[in-house]
């Protein structure tokens, strides 16, 4: 007996499809790309793979793709200079669960810690620390969003006594600014703090920061202790995904072996994605370093021109340093909804990432003009 759709059913599926492709190409304000391409994977969608338990532990399910998934987190490791013989990190559902993990790592570390980070921190970490039952502290930020080092200092010293974790944003999500490890690492030194913990947060802008000059300090080499980065971001792919990268003495004491897979839980999860890695796999094999690098730079480009051509119609918009962010003045919500901004308080942006074109630049230019002209025409004229 055959089970098939029904033709409503059916006709449904491709009107939703019509709609996904018109919100793709009007999304501006959100970090996915969009020039990927993984056709040449279809045929691993009928396969259901697992990759249970450690990545580099084999499990008694061998129906996975693990052997991909070490191969993308030696590239990243290589990438963010980590210790050449101590890292470890496996591929995630997102940028959020690889924070998760390394919020969990520090706290098994260092218990009676106290977790520092800004006010632009990423929402999502917030819950992360309720769902760990950690104490936090914000830190001012800077106008720009990139972490105020002096309240940091004055906020660490006054909590001496405690281990420190922190938590640094390497593109916060609304202004893309980076903090500096190098300076978190050069302050909690100064305080004479010798247990302490930083991990960076580098959702969307690890990939590329770590391609462009001059360098920014973010990884290992700069003070990092972990790092994490979302995969369906700069690299581009249809499902959420990630990848966590740490010490791997410091994984080492919390590992457990579970008889039941024949492989040690290290992970957050149990059952993982198997087909996220092979795409980040095809990603990194088809792309490689110039690639990305190119990529960058087109984006980046992109961001110059959106930034230029927002001031020269009058329009206040600003971008930090090497970022692909471009931050403007809050326009009508019309203009918000139909482009997908992202928004807060007064301020709204534009993120160029890859597969965003100039077109679509000026077509949301061009409504930007026209909306606010007629809604200046509507406004009543001041008595003389």
């Amino acid at each position: 007996m055959k089970f098939e759709l029904n033709s409503a059913d059916s006709a449904l599926i491709k009107e939703h499809f019509a709609r996904i492709v018109d919100s793709s190409y009007k999304m501006l304000g959100y970090p996915t790309s969009r020039d990927f391409d993984y056709s040449e994977l279809n045929e691993i969608m009928r396969y259901p793979l697992n990759n249970v338990g450690d990545p580099r532990v084999e499990s008694t399910s061998i129906l996975s793709t693990k052997k991909e998934e070490n191969e993308v987190i030696d590239f990243f490791a290589n990438l963010f200079r980590a210790p050449q013989h101590n890292y470890w990190g496996y591929v995630t559902n997102g940028g959020t669960e690889g924070n998760l993990y390394a919020l969990y790592l520090a706290r098994e570390l260092y218990p009676n810690a106290m977790v520092y980070h800004s006010e632009a921190t990423h929402y999502s970490v917030q819950k992360n620390l309720h769902l760990l039952k950690m104490d936090r502290i914000v830190i001012r930020s800077q106008p720009s969003g990139e972490m105020n080092y002096e309240d940091l200092e004055e906020i660490l010293s006054q909590h001496r006594h405690r281990p420190a974790i922190v938590f640094a944003n390497i593109g916060t999500t609304m202004t893309e600014a980076k903090d500096n490890v190098a300076i978190i690492k050069s302050v909690v030194k100064k305080m004479a703090i010798r247990q302490y913990y930083i991990h960076s947060d580098a959702a969307l802008a690890g990939v590329y920061t770590a391609l462009l000059e001059p360098h920014h300090p973010f990884d290992f080499v700069d003070g990092a202790d972990s790092i994490a980065i979302s995969g369906h971001k700069f690299i581009g792919a249809p499902i959420p995904c990630g990848l966590v990268i740490v010490k791997k003495n410091y994984k080492d004491r919390i590992g457990q072996m579970v008889p039941y897979i024949g492989s040690l839980d290290t992970t957050i999860t149990g059952s993982r994605n198997g087909h996220t890695p092979w795409f980040l796999w095809y990603a990194i094999k088809k792309w490689g370093i110039e690639g990305f690098r190119y990529r960058a730079q087109e984006s980046l480009d992109l961001a110059a021109y959106t930034e230029k051509k927002l001031q020269e119609t009058g329009w206040p918009a600003w971008r930090n340093p090497n970022a692909i962010t471009v931050v403007l003045k809050k326009p009508h919500e019309d203009i918000i909804a139909k482009w997908q901004l992202a928004s807060e308080e007064d301020i709204a942006h534009i993120i160029c990432m890859p597969g965003v074109k100039q077109e679509q630049i000026d077509a949301f230019l061009e409504d930007l003009k026209m909306y606010h002209k007629h809604e200046l025409s509507l406004k009543p004229k001041a008595e003389s």
